[in-house]
Formats: C-alpha cells, structure tokens, sequence
C-alpha cells in the first residue's frame, strides 16, 4: 500500500513561520528575504516528509497566511475595496490584516476547527492569476521530490464563499481556470483536490452541480484526481464514489464508523483507489496499531490492497510539527504522535506494521489508561451525582431588573472583552518568573502595578464596566489548564489558529478537577481600585475543550462535565468574594458543532448542559456574561438563549454587521454585546464605521439590551491602538445614548 499526506503544518519546529511573518509585516525583513526564509522553510518540510517515507507528499498545502485565501487570491476573487490595488503580496495580506482605507476581510472558522480562514469575496468574475500549485511543483521538482499538487476544490471554495450571484454561476465561473490549472500539471502523477464540503449535507442542486464540474475537470489531465474529504463521513457515499476520479479520500477517524459501514453495505468502484485516513490527523495520541489493522483489514475486504493508500484523516495543519523535545513525564510522552510521529504511523501501516510495533503501541496506550491521573475516585463520583437539570433561581426578565437596579448601567454600557495588550515587556517578565530568574513577589507587584495602570486607564477612556486585562495570563485556556488537575503542557506543541496566531492546545490526559482559586486575586485587586464594576474573567467548559487535545478514551461530553464542574469552584469562589459580573466565554461552542444537522441536537444540548453546569448556581443579582466571536450565529441561535446567559457579546464588525441579521428573524430577550470593532487588523476603526454597526443593530435590537464592546480580546493589540481604538467606541456609544435619550425624552 502506498503511503500518503494530506498537508503538513506549515509553522516550522519553532514557529520560524510566524516570526519570520511578523518582521516582514513589522518592516524588518525585505520582501525578498522573506520570500527566502518561506522558501526554505517549505523546502525543508518536504524533505522532512520524504526522509520520514512518504510516497505522496502534498505541494501547494504550505501557505503564507491561509490556504482559502491562497486559492481567492490566486483566482482574482478579491473584495471590491481592494480591487484596485496592484495583486501583490501587500494586497494578499491587505485583505487578511485590513489596512489604513480598507477593512479586512471576514474571518471565520475552518468547518469544525479551531482554524480561522478568510472568507473569498466575489464582484466580479474569477481570472486566473497564477498557476501557484504549479510553481510549487516545479520548486519541490527542482530537490527530487514530485509532489502531489493540493488545491482547495471548486465546490468547496464557492460555498465557503460570498457576493456571488448564484452558486451554480460561480462554480461554472471557476471550472475553466481549474482545467487550466489542472491541464498545466501535466507531470503530476496524482492531483489531490480537497472537497471538505461533501461532508455537509448538499442540496440535489449542489451536488448536480458539483458532479458536472468533475466531469469537465476530469477531461482536463491525465493525471490521477484524488477526490479529498475530511472532518466527517460523506452523506452521499454512493454517488461521490461515482464521480470520474481516481482515488476518493475518506475520513475513517471522525466518521463515526458511517464511512466504513457504507463501504461495507455498498461496496466500492474496483477501478479507484481509496485514500484512507486511517490515523486522527486532529489529535495528538498515539495510535493503537493494533486497531488500525484491525481497520485496514476491515477495508481491504472491500477494497483490495493494491488500491489502498493509508493517510492521515485530514491534513496536520490541526497537530504540532513533532513530539521530539517535549520533556514530559515518561507515560505520557510515550503516549503522544504529532505531525512527524503520525506520519510515520502512516508508513509503519502501508509497510504492514510489525509485531514488535503493535506491542509498544498497545503498552505505551495501556500504560496512560491505568495511571492514577486517570482514575481519580472523587471526580468519578461528582460525575455519577450530575444534576438532570441545572437552571438559574429566577428567569431572565426578574434578574434583569435586579442587576439593573445593582448596577446602575447607562444605557448602550461599555466594556471589553477581557485582555489587554501584552507588550514585550508583559511577556518577558512572566518568561523570566517562569524561568525562576524573577522572585515571585517581583512578578506579582509587576503584575498589580499593570492592572492598576489600565484600570485607571480604562476610567479615563470611560468605560462603564472594566477588566483587569489578563497580563497574569499567557492564553485563555492554558491558564486555566495549568491551575487544574488533569492537565499537561508541552514546549512546543504549537499549531496555528490564525494569521501568524499560534496557540498550544493544553493536553486534557486525566481527570479534571478545580484545585485552588485560579482568578480571585487579580480581580479583586482590580475591584479594590474602582467603585465601577469589574468582570470576573473565566473561559467555559466547552471552548476549553475543543481548544484542547483531548483523551479519547472516554466520551467528549464527560470531560466537558469535568471542567464545568471545576469551572463551578470558580465562580463561587468569585461571587463569594464579592465579584457579582462574571464572564464566561465560550468562542469555540459553534465551531464545534458537528458538520451534518442530525448531530447538532446532541452536540448543543451537551454544550448548553455544561455551560449552565458551571453558571447557574449564582444568586439572580449576578450578571453572568459570555462571548462568541465568528460564529454563524443564525445556526445556534436557539442553543445561545438556552445558555441563560444575562449578557452575551458577539462579532459584528468583520462581517460589517451582517450577523446581526440572525435576531431579525428571532426573538431574543437578553443582553446583547456588539463587537462593533475588528480587533484582529492592525488599523484603528473609524467612528462612522462603529456608528453604523450600532445603527445596524438599533433597528432589531432594543437599546435596553445593546452593550457596546471589540469585537475580541485586546490581547495581540498595540497600546496606542487599543487606546485610541477604544476612545472611538466609547465616543460612538455616547453619541448613539444622547439621540436615544433625546428620542425616550
């Protein structure tokens, strides 16, 4: 069996990907350099691939910032505000980043990861502007290695898109410049083209749609088309492997046993090849070879072995580089695959793994299930003991009236998200505590002397409702998985998220557990300072999970249980130290959610479960708060009122107030937070630009429910950006509260 890859992770070992983003966009690194520095990142990853025995190395997956934008921008589809400009590498990053005159492009999530890619604006019709897979099969040609060119697909990409007239139009628009593309690579052996979107439930329309664009594609090379999906099962299994292709991919990890149990039930073309991800190429585990034989016989039944190429479930874009380096205890350390041990993985399989091979995987698994970190007595015995049903004391419309009386907001109130700048000398201090180079009491002083300078900052900038600003903190969930029991950390388990914006997912391997407050100190010294009121700032059950590589031994739902209940601790311990406005965030909730409807049900109602598990037990004078930000809110809207949050803040500035649009046609009671400002561009908004979200959302919106807040944390933010960002807002806000109050008088 031939043995393949799907994508690598393009950030390097080290991140030399971002930091080499980072001095050209801060001005010093020239164009050429960098181009250079990319380059040989690319070129040495590939050969990484090759030493490691991969047949099929993916060309064309390696990105400077995102792979759907590398495919609108290589095809012209370029926002009209940018259209203008020169089609260069300045105007790529333009439209991700924004600029002086033109707002950045929408961002939102990759399906159900934590991936963010940009989102393709159509004004007029595609061109093609280069052939770029084929200038990266000629560049990985030219070291002895030929590729497989990998291009986002045409279906794919127009769904994931918007501004087009009609979806039929657009991808009929795109099919010649893909036969171009495609009649171009004429010495590419196999063509991978990635069709994510076959694991959503297409219309009939669609997908008559989607099967005429690979009739023509098809005719347009000799060379072999692998037809890729990824993240799920595909709902029209009969007729995808139909489709004139030669090889299809499927997803074998998260396909819940449909994908195999279709292969099983209706059997599969014996002229096609079948690419199957067999290794989880969205967690971090080692894998149980012994299982995946187990697989690979279950398959090969159907499908003989000669056609089986063994790959990844989707691309390692999701998982770190390598796991060589972390310095974890033994047992876990054993236990754990990044991108260069899955592949791997991936060879041993096509090879036909040995029995000395399965014996390690099966003791380094058995090993991790039987620690004590996994087997903890009183977390198993909170978990049997869950309520059926946890609910606030009183319903929204009497604890509104009580918080208001509380608080005494204006109307239009405004606040933050949570976090503020983390200059270089913010993280420098906290590598130097954490290197021990710095006493505790050293740092901690540090650290109250920079919430007492934004705290008086956030006064003079007239904010109603204040943060401390988090410079305690090095990312959102890593700073509450380091405070509880059932946690790991590694060195360089970076991925990326964003943009230059890479996080290290925590390792969920045990039982989770509160151990000692986590947040109590630093917001009541934040409180001490100011009569206004000051948030309490957690992050919720269900974003830390799915930031997280998470155990998968045992159902997601549990650990989610788990860590709402830890989470609970929190907030008690919070609210009995007099902190009565909480915020809870939960960023991730939607992009969690499954791909094909029939799971949602399931899926929100364990999410709404644990969120309400950790938030519920306060008394009604507690305002609790959330935050979800890109996010299709249309989609959940029910499940986000269900939460029972007081206050939930929401994006509404890169997709320039369109989100709004999910409350005209439904009813919601509660506190609505507008991000009215994109907080992920460089460039410091407008004060009309902030005046017309509001305006936006004043016309389906009562003003009794609006909050006005960024549209995200401040963290990646610049201080005089932040500042002078923050000054427009509230200036809008108190334009917006003077004509209503005129209005009401």
């Amino acid at each position: 069996m031939k043995s393949s890859n799907l994508g690598y992770p393009r950030i390097g070992e080290k991140r030399e990907w971002k930091h080499a983003l980072e001095r050209f966009w801060a001005g010093e690194l020239e164009e050429t350099a960098f181009l250079q520095e990319m380059k040989e990142l690319r070129l040495h990853q590939l050969r990484k691939q090759q030493e490691i025995g991969i047949d099929l190395i993916p060309v064309g997956d390696f990105s400077f910032y995102d792979h759907v934008l590398d495919a609108a921008f290589m095809f012209g589809i370029v926002p009209k505000r940018f259209a203008q400009q020169e089609m260069s590498l300045r105007t790529y990053f333009d439209i991700a980043r924004g600029n002086d005159t033109a707002v950045a492009a929408e961002m939102t999530k990759w399906f159900n990861t934590n991936y963010h890619y940009i989102v393709p604006e159509w004004h007029e019709a595609p061109k093609l502007m280069e052939n770029r897979p084929l200038r990266l099969y000629e560049e990985a040609k030219e070291i002895g290695i030929h590729g497989k060119p990998v291009l986002l697909g045409p279906v794919t990409l127009v769904k994931l898109s918007k501004g087009y007239e009609s979806f039929k139009g657009a991808v009929e628009a795109l099919i010649p410049l893909y036969e171009q593309v495609l009649s171009e690579l004429e010495e590419a052996a196999w063509i991978q083209i990635d069709e994510p979107i076959l694991a959503t439930d297409l219309s009939d329309e669609e997908f008559a749609v989607l099967r005429a664009a690979y009739t023509r594609l098809r005719k347009a090379t000799n060379s072999r088309l692998i037809l890729q999906t990824y993240f799920d099962s595909i709902t029209r299994y009969k007729e995808v492997v139909k489709l004139p292709v030669d090889a299809v991919g499927l997803d074998f990890v998260h396909d819940r046993g449909e994908n195999l149990l279709s292969l099983q039930q209706y059997g599969f073309p014996q002229e096609k090849y079948l690419a199957a991800g067999v290794i989880d190429g969205r967690n971090v585990w080692r894998a149980d070879l012994e299982n995946k034989q187990a697989l690979l016989e279950a398959i090969t039944v159907v499908v003989p072995k000669e056609r089986v190429i063994i790959q990844p479930s989707a691309s390692l874009l999701h998982v770190p580089v390598t796991s060589k380096g972390e310095a974890l205890e033994p047992i876990l350390q054993n236990a754990l695959a990044f991108a260069d041990e899955k592949l791997a993985e991936v060879v041993l399989l096509a090879k036909g793994a040995n029995q000395a091979a399965l014996e390690a995987s099966y003791a380094a698994l058995a090993a991790l299930s039987a620690s004590p970190v996994r087997n903890q007595e009183a977390v198993r015995k909170a978990m049997q003991n869950l309520p059926a049903q946890v609910e606030r004391n009183s319903p929204f419309t009497e604890r509104r009236e009580l918080q208001q009386v509380r608080f005494g907001l204006p109307l239009l109130p405004t606040t933050t998200i949570g976090s503020f700048p983390q200059t270089a000398e913010v993280r420098q201090k906290r590598r130097a505590w954490r290197r021990g180079e710095l006493p505790d009491a050293t740092y901690q002083a540090y650290i109250r002397a920079e919430i007492k300078k934004w705290i008086e900052m956030q006064e003079e900038i007239g904010l109603d409702v204040l943060v401390h600003g988090e410079f305690e903190r090095t990312d959102m969930v890593e700073y509450f998985g380091e405070k509880l029991a059932g946690f790991q950390f590694t060195k360089n388990g970076w991925v990326q998220s964003y943009g230059s914006r890479c996080v290290k997912p925590p390792l969920i391997y045990g039982d989770v557990a509160f151990v000692a407050p986590m947040t109590v100190k630093e917001t009541l010294y934040a409180q001490s300072l100011v009569s206004k009121p000051v948030k309490g700032m957690l992050t919720g059950p269900i974003t830390i999970l799915n930031w997280s590589f998470v155990r998968d031994d045992i159902p997601r739902r549990d650990v989610a249980n788990q860590i709402a209940l830890a989470l609970r601790e929190e907030v008690e311990a919070l609210e009995d130290h007099g902190i009565r406005m909480i915020q809870i965030d939960e960023p991730a909730l939607r992009e969690g959610l499954p791909l094909k409807r029939e799971h949602w049900d399931s899926y929100l109602a364990d999410a709404v479960y644990a969120f309400k598990l950790a938030t519920t037990a306060v008394r009604d004078t507690t305002q609790i708060h959330t935050h979800m930000c890109y996010s299709n809110f249309e989609d959940i809207i029910e499940a986000i009122a269900a939460l029972d949050a007081d206050v939930i803040s929401i994006e509404t500035s890169r997709s320039h107030g369109e989100l709004i649009a999910a409350f005209e046609t439904h009813t919601y009671e509660k506190g609505i937070g507008l991000g009215v400002y994109d907080i992920h561009s460089p460039r410091v908004p407008k004060l009309s630009e902030i005046e017309h979200n509001i305006a936006r959302a004043l016309q389906v919106l009562h003003p009794k429910q609006i909050w006005i807040n960024p549209d995200c944390g401040l963290k990646t933010r610049g201080i005089d950006e932040t500042v002078a960002g923050l000054c427009i807002m509230v200036q809008a806000a108190k334009r917006a509260r003077r004509q209503l109050e005129a209005v009401i008088q």
